[in-house]
């Protein structure tokens, strides 16, 4: 009899899990994805130096299938971190600087009259490409920047009723300056809303800026973007985007998003507060955010790293406030401190 039952403990033995082994499996294999994430983190980081945040952030929406502008005074590596972040895809890239005298044409293209054919071709602009980097965005007038808010919602251009669609996969990197305002136009709120993040970069620390200017002198005549080598395919990219979707996201979660969102909508120190969209911004973030991090499931702390960057560009503060000097940051790192976090 006893015989009988000791190899059946010693099955049940096998399958009960080890109280002392404290590593988790996931559900849903993130290995290839956390390798890639580590291996472009290393290309950036062999020419940027700090900025783990932003970088963070750049690959989380990159994963989200998301737009960023990125903000910061002029000098701070705005723009060779998209570049550079650029470089490390094997996929289509075109760069657009932004100008007062910029028109719709030149970033969407134009149709031309081909004589030959006796018909008129559409000649494509520079946003049919995987990533777009679009230098000083708040240089060109309205009309221009009303150009994207198609392209960027819906990845497609509708020109002399004809659709054409975007090339997967598509994102827009975006940069400009808050400080100069001369020869710079506002964006519209509409076109604000399409940004998944907003990231301000600060300037970097002292032991940062040594460590900056130490390299610039060891570089000697090699060119900075030559430091980064291009590995990922935009299949690859898809395939990690189509991954994150199945991230788990527990239903309080989804409420506790909801209060953020809602808490804007209502707060006394805001004029507008963040629409529905920004609710899903956070949701696709927060999956994307896990994932970077090796998780297949979302916690209370990934919706807090990414609720900022989502929600800062979204809201208006009240004239009030803004002018006792109160910031959208401040707003909203209020209302995070303010709600209770779900457990």
């Amino acid at each position: 009899m006893d015989q009988l039952n000791n190899p059946s403990e010693e099955q049940n033995n096998s399958t009960q899990p080890d109280n002392n082994d404290l590593t988790f499996r996931n559900r849903i294999d993130l290995s290839e994805l956390q390798q890639a994430v580590n291996q472009i983190k290393k290309e950036l980081g062999n020419v940027i130096v700090g900025q783990k945040q932003m970088i963070d952030m750049l690959l989380t929406a990159l994963l989200a299938n998301g737009h960023v502008l990125i903000e910061g005074v002029p000098g701070i590596a705005k723009t060779l971190t998209a570049k550079l972040l650029a470089k490390t895809l094997t996929a289509d890239f075109n760069r657009i600087q932004f100008t007062p005298d910029l028109m719709p044409s030149d970033i969407l293209g134009t149709s031309v009259f081909d004589l030959k054919k006796s018909e008129f071709e559409f000649k494509k602009g520079p946003v049919f490409t995987n990533m777009l980097l679009i230098d000083e965005i708040n240089r060109a007038p309205a009309k221009t920047q009303a150009a994207l808010f198609e392209v960027m919602e819906e990845k497609q251009i509708t020109i002399d009723g004809h659709r054409f669609l975007l090339p997967p996969p598509f994102m827009v990197l975006a940069t400009q300056n808050p400080i100069e305002q001369e020869g710079t136009y506002r964006l519209p709120e509409a076109q604000l809303d399409r940004f998944l993040f907003k990231i301000e970069i600060d300037y970097p620390t002292l032991d940062d800026e040594v460590e900056i200017i130490l390299r610039e002198h060891q570089l000697k005549e090699n060119k900075k973007i030559d430091q980064v080598t291009a590995f990922l395919s935009k299949e690859q990219v898809m395939k990690y985007q189509t991954l994150v979707h199945e991230i788990v996201v527990e239903p309080h979660l989804i409420k506790y998003i909801a209060e953020i969102i809602n808490n804007t909508r209502n707060n006394e120190f805001l004029y507008m507060g963040a629409s529905p969209r920004a609710s899903i911004a956070i949701l696709k973030a927060s999956k994307a955010y896990a994932a970077i991090n090796g998780r297949d499931f979302v916690t209370p702390e990934d919706i807090k790293a990414v609720a900022l960057p989502v929600i800062q560009h979204r809201i208006i503060i009240t004239p009030e406030r803004e002018m006792e000097g109160m910031t959208s940051k401040q707003i909203v790192n209020q209302i995070i401190q303010s709600i209770e976090i779900p457990r």
